[in-house]
């Protein structure tokens, strides 16, 4: 594993992916270290488990954090939607968002029979992130 480095004003980066979980990062002095990507679609609910969110994320901790503190305007803060329920990881950003317009436009019953899949009794999978 190389040290991350510092960058300077001016460095510049080349961006070369290898695979889907790993992006390597060369620097002009020639270093380079690997970054593992991932990115998370999700779905919020709402304590009584009324209202259903779906998003995309490449980082869940940090989002979920946003969303507990209401630090973003919008749909969740409006409807007090911090209850996260269901997620699933990929490597690719592409397959992520991808998968996160297809999970919108399924019907309600289908999004229920996906979470109770994976969360039946619908806790907060927050506290275990």
């Amino acid at each position: 594993m190389h040290p991350v480095p510092v960058l300077h004003p001016g460095m510049q980066i080349r961006s070369n992916r290898i695979n889907p979980l790993f992006v390597t990062l060369n620097l002009v002095q020639g270093l380079s270290f690997n970054i593992v990507a991932q990115y998370y679609i999700y779905i919020l609910t709402n304590n009584n488990n009324k209202v259903l969110y779906i998003g995309v994320t490449n980082n869940l901790e940090r989002r979920i954090f946003e969303h507990k503190n209401k630090l973003v305007e919008g749909f969740t803060k409006t409807y007090n939607l911090n209850k996260l329920i269901y997620y699933e990881v990929t490597g690719d950003v592409r397959s992520a968002i991808e998968r996160e317009k297809q999970l919108k436009n399924w019907h309600r019953d289908w999004k229920i029979n996906l979470i109770n899949s994976f969360n039946p009794k619908w806790n907060d999978l927050s506290t275990t992130l």
